[in-house]
């Protein structure tokens, strides 16, 4: 019952805002967009391609802020900020494997009856803020600007600046690769705790709670990333 009402409130949201409108070790399994391809994509909000079925359309940016893809302004304003539907669309957010809108939205949210697919700037898991479980005190990184609501253990020691775009990574869920990236504000306060050989434009160790860690980043190779923007690529 519960999952039906949450359905139905998403729904509600659909409806409304359409209504509005050096060493390198990253080895992932990219996918050049064509930009040209996507100009030339077309779906409605909200289509039924079959029966029951209603499909819809979002993107994730860098800052990890969540909109309906075809919104033509992008801003904290236009961001869906409801922290119930935040998770019940993220807890569902896993790799496209439904061929449908494959090359162009290679993650999708399966909502009940609603195939939400998606595509980022970046990773679909944005990591905006590290804090403590208020129920243990556990360290995680708070992700999609939920707070408490989505958060994953923080592993400081395999964090990872890729050298070749100066961004921040983190572990996340296999679903959506494997990979998070870190917003930039928040890789900006971690930062002040990375250690730098000299010469070397990537760190070697992380200062945390009196600690040096030695960072460890061979569970980059492993994952997948999919990004849109061709700094990330």
């Amino acid at each position: 019952m519960k999952s039906a009402v949450l359905a139905f409130s998403n729904l509600a949201v659909h409806e409304n805002m359409i209504k509005i409108q050096p060493r390198h070790l990253i080895n992932l399994k990219n996918v050049r967009f064509n930009l040209l391809s996507a100009r030339n994509l077309h779906y409605v909000q909200g289509q039924s391609p079959e029966p029951k079925i209603r499909e819809y359309f979002y993107y994730i940016d860098h800052e990890g802020m969540l909109f309906l893809d075809d919104a033509r302004m992008k801003n904290f304003t236009s961001c869906f900020k409801e922290k119930d539907f935040l998770k019940f669309f993220f807890t569902r957010l896993r790799l496209n494997k439904t061929q449908r809108y494959l090359s162009d939205f290679p993650y999708i949210s399966l909502c009940g009856r609603e195939r939400n697919f998606i595509r980022c700037d970046d990773t679909p898991l944005v990591f905006t803020e590290q804090l403590k479980k208020v129920d243990g005190g556990e360290e995680v990184l708070s992700y999609a600007h939920a707070g408490q609501v989505l958060t994953l253990p923080f592993e400081p020691h395999q964090l990872y600046m890729d050298p070749k775009n100066g961004r921040v990574y983190h572990p996340a869920t296999p679903q959506v690769g494997g990979i998070g990236l870190v917003r930039s504000k928040l890789a900006i306060e971690l930062s002040q705790h990375f250690e730098f050989p000299a010469g070397d434009a990537s760190p070697t160790h992380f200062k945390w709670h009196g600690e040096r860690l030695k960072l460890e980043n061979d569970w980059v190779t492993g994952t997948q990333r999919f990004p849109m923007s061709e700094e990330c690529q």
